[in-house]
């Protein structure tokens, strides 16, 4: 017997050393094609790049995985405790593969087996890791075989708190929602610090099989789901009793997140952003390089400024009546699910879509379109509301504004019109609204700090839901007679004066056989004027004169040199602004005039840092020396350090502004600009009035804008400037600048004030009724003669002394210069 054991003996130990060597040669092999798990060093996931307004505010997140990468440190024990609790309790006490639970498992897939249900793992947290980063998902043997290698390894060269980190900034979520972070905004748009305990337990519940525990189609299963975490943190001692009681009663509460834009008004602004972005570092930097992006938005000038494009588009657009509704639905059936499937202009959040219910000589009853539930599904309420006749009156006439083609409301509705309405009084109580509808004219509006170049406000149509296309910088329009200022700057900068007299009069220009005959907005001429009055009255003919006198040569190298034109044509049209530009660029180079003649680098965004904190990009450029001082040792107080080139006279800036402020008191704005500060701009409409623009600064704000349909084509007579986009740039300024100090506009050291006569430009004489305090550079002033620039071919001497009464000396003709 003894004989036959040790016999038995040696063939199980032949065996046992046989399984060991073919197990250890099968080892040996698995191993040698293990991934290296070095590289979890390295470890930088694809991570959301968030961009924030200028005040911290978030604006908008872009990724393809939405994950912010947060340190162990930075998660709470309670966020931990339920993952550990789902996942793996023994995580901090097995060495990488948790036998314990790897035999259970097996008991119950033994048990299982047969009945149809899926086997059950064990994989622990650390063998998750080593899944995720370093294999595939192949449910193989082989596979898992590597996983426990893996882990082993991983467990020998990381702390458990690094495994950690690593698998909570990993996992998917569902949602396109990637690690805690990401999933705590998208599931219940909160930071990770804020989450409850059964916040935390769904979420810990998502790893097993997002889709099978989603909130809306399985909301009983991810309840069931996530009871069943609570009850293992409580088990685990990571909860009390009564506090796992609490949560559990709590219902799930997700609050989807929803993608794009967050801030207010900002969509246009954003998507610049994002082209800049990706124009700058390439798409997989947005989308995945975790980027922190600061830009210059100021929210509350972001929302004075849609608002006044806003209110000038719709009174121009009502003026002109309405266009019909913008859909019909079919009113036998339930009204609130059909109209719930009409888009609506999701970034006018004042504006509601309706049907019309019914309609009578008096009033309209509409139906609002009803909310939709976070599942998607349109709500059971059905509220009525009333359009009354004097809320819609506008509506009378046809879509040209020409002529009435209805009495009441029952000639404009029909039942089963889809209309936008806007509520008067509280939205959520008033039961009478007032009828609104998309304008189809268009504009653009920025505003910028002329001292920085930093873009305060981008408003690049009526809404980013109706068109995405930003009329601010990808629209390029003529802007009229708001190029004018940088003719009569070159002029001033070159020899001329603000009092230079210029012949305002019917002019020919032969060109390669074609004649040019330019004319002043409404015809007619007024002879003999200063540079001044040229601007104020945006005289065509006396800027056309003064750019033939100058030559266009230099013309073009000043537009050039502001910006406005990349490469211009020295041609004399141009002198008019039949040039296209954008709305950005003109507001830059109307910067450098406010700012006194400083260079401007218009920038939306303030500055770039990585997902590691560390700054790739800053718009300043200014240095300042002594800002970085350790310790205050009775030196100067540290100085900016300006070294932006000067590419404009401060004196000609000077008076270009000076002449523009005219504009606002006297000339093609007078009445339309209402601040309680100095103001300076300038009128631009072009011909037929297809665009009407203005442009403006006060010391410290620059705002531009204009009006004009996307497919240019005429806005009707008196469309001017003056008339439509000035109205705009008052409102918009008088909110902008409503809290700020009043600052003037600085006459520069050595210029001079000398009284002169408003038409000839000659020094006044005392008493003089029609004068104005004109600026003056060192060794200029007030003309001894009478001089009229391009007189040529339009009046004779006789003539010229008859109209200009005042003119005492000998008439000549000339360019101009220094007087």
């Amino acid at each position: 017997m003894i004989r036959l054991i040790g016999y038995l003996f040696g063939i199980a130990c032949v065996m046992f050393f046989g399984v060991a060597a073919v197990v250890a040669v099968y080892l040996t092999g698995v191993s040698k094609d293990l991934p290296d798990y070095a590289v979890l060093n390295s470890y930088a996931p694809p991570v959301t790049t968030r961009v924030h307004a200028g005040n911290g505010a978030l604006m908008a997140e872009y990724a393809r995985e939405r994950r912010l990468f947060l340190p162990i440190q930075a998660i709470p024990d309670r966020v931990k405790a339920a993952f550990l609790s789902a996942e793996d309790k023994n995580f901090y006490n097995h060495p990488g593969v948790d036998l314990s639970g790897l035999a259970r498992a097996i008991v119950v897939n033994i048990q299982n087996m047969g009945s149809g249900r899926r086997p059950v793992g064990a994989s622990t947290i650390t063998q998750q890791v080593a899944k995720n980063f370093l294999l595939t998902a192949d449910q193989t043997f082989d596979r898992k075989i590597k996983e426990a290698i893996l882990s082993f390894r991983i467990e020998q060269a990381y702390s458990k708190d690094k495994i950690l980190e690593l698998y909570l900034n990993e996992i998917f979520f569902g949602m396109n929602s990637y690690g805690i972070a990401g999933a705590a905004l998208t599931y219940f748009d909160k930071s990770v610090t804020e989450l409850t305990i059964a916040e935390a337990a769904y979420l810990a519940s998502l790893p097993k099989g997002p889709s099978n525990y989603h909130p809306f189609r399985h909301a009983e299963a991810a309840l069931e789901r996530r009871n069943w975490v609570i009850d293992r943190m409580v088990e685990n001692g990571y909860v009390s009793q009564s506090d796992g009681a609490d949560a559990k009663n709590q219902p799930l509460g997700v609050t989807l997140r929803r993608g794009g834009s967050y801030l207010a008004a900002s969509e246009f602004f954003a998507e610049e952003v994002r082209r800049q972005i990706i124009e700058r570092y390439g798409d997989n930097a947005l989308y995945e390089g975790g980027l922190s992006v600061r830009t210059s938005l100021d929210p509350v000038i972001q929302a004075y400024a849609r608002k006044a494009l806003q209110d000038g588009l719709i009174g121009y657009d009502e003026r002109r009546g309405f266009h019909g509704p913008v859909a019909t639905i079919d009113m036998t059936k339930d009204w609130g699910e059909e109209l719930a499937k009409v888009p609506g202009l999701s970034d006018v959040p004042e504006w509601r879509l309706a049907v019309v219910i019914s309609v009578d000589r008096k009033s309209a009853e509409i139906g609002l379109q009803p909310g939709t539930e976070a599942n998607g599904k349109v709500k059971a309420e059905r509220r009525v509301a009333r359009i009354e006749a004097e809320n819609m009156q506008w509506a009378y006439r046809s879509s040209k504004g020409d002529r009435k083609t209805a009495k009441s409301p029952e000639g404009v509705f029909s039942p089963g019109d889809v209309v936008y309405v806007e509520p008067i009084g509280d939205a959520a109580t008033t039961e009478t609204f007032r009828l609104r509808q998309p304008p189809k004219v268009q504009g653009a509006l920025v505003a910028m700090d002329p001292h920085t170049g930093r873009v305060l406000a981008m408003v690049g149509g009526f809404s980013y839901a109706q068109s995405e296309f930003n009329r601010a910088t990808q629209a390029k329009r003529q802007p009229g007679s708001s190029f004018k200022p940088f003719v009569y700057a070159a002029a001033l900068d070159n020899g001329y004066t603000p009092a230079s007299v210029i012949m305002d009069a019917p002019i020919e220009i032969v060109s390669g056989g074609t004649v040019w005959r330019p004319e002043n907005y409404g015809g007619g001429s007024a002879g003999p004027s200063t540079l001044r009055l040229g601007i104020e009255k945006s005289r065509n003919l006396m800027t056309v004169r003064l750019a033939n006198d100058m030559g266009m040569n230099l013309v073009a190298e000043y537009a050039e040199r502001f910006g406005i034109y990349d490469k211009m044509a020295p041609l004399l049209s141009m002198s008019l602004g039949s040039g296209e530009t954008t709305v950005l660029r003109m507001v830059s180079a109307y910067s450098v005039l406010a700012n006194g003649g400083k260079q401007i680098k218009p920038s939306l965004i303030d500055r770039i840092q990585d997902r590691y904190g560390k700054t790739i990009f800053r718009h300043e450029e200014r240095v300042c020396e002594g800002c970085n001082a350790g310790s205050w040792e009775n030196q100067e107080e540290p100085t900016v350090v300006d070294n932006r080139e000067q590419v404009l006279d401060p004196m000609t800036a000077y008076q270009i502004t000076s002449m523009m402020e005219g504009v606002v008191t006297r000339g093609t704005a007078a009445g339309k600009i209402k601040l309680d500060r100095p103001v300076a701009g300038k009128t631009g409409t072009t011909n037929d009035e297809k665009d009407a623009w203005f442009v403006g600064y006060t010391a410290d704000l620059v705002a531009g804008l204009y009006i004009g349909l996307d497919s240019p084509a005429p806005l009707g007579r008196g469309a001017t400037g003056g008339s439509l986009s000035a109205p705009i740039f008052n409102e918009f300024m008088q909110m902008a600048v409503k809290d700020t100090p009043v600052t003037k506009f600085i006459l520069p050291e050595g210029m001079t004030l000398i009284a002169v006569n408003r038409k000839t430009g000659m020094q006044a004489f005392e008493g003089d009724p029609d004068t104005i305090m004109e600026a003056f550079k060192p060794g200029t002033g007030p003309a001894d003669s009478f001089s009229v620039i391009g007189m040529e071919g339009t009046m004779d001497p006789e003539e010229i002394l008859r109209t200009s009464p005042q003119a005492n000396q000998a008439v000549t003709s000339g360019s101009g210069g220094l007087f």
